[in-house]
């Protein structure tokens, strides 16, 4: 994966559409990955993986609500509750 500054990308703007038809492209500014350009088809290939992975949770949540496995929160707890998704929503990201 190439990595390009965002001066760099601005100004060769042509040269980072080609990379990105062969590969991800990462774009930093002030040293720091800011973006990923990559190609139309791999976009659509991680968005369907990503439905495919929404559809098996969704599936797996309604398997439990129907026999019964769920909790029953208060208004009060949702900010909580909230706030727990998140924090595992993004140890699961950072152990990828």
């Amino acid at each position: 994966m190439q990595s390009l500054s965002a001066h760099d990308a601005k100004a060769r703007f042509g040269h980072l559409l080609d990379t990105a038809r062969r590969e991800p492209v990462v774009i930093e500014r002030h040293g720091r990955a800011v973006a990923v350009v990559l190609s139309k088809e791999e976009y659509d290939e991680l968005n369907a993986i990503k439905l495919r992975q929404l559809r098996a949770e969704i599936t797996a949540g309604i398997a439990d609500l129907e026999r019964g496995a769920y909790t029953e929160y208060r208004t009060d707890e949702l900010p909580t509750l909230a706030g727990q998704i998140k924090a595992a929503g993004r140890e699961r990201l950072a152990k990828k």
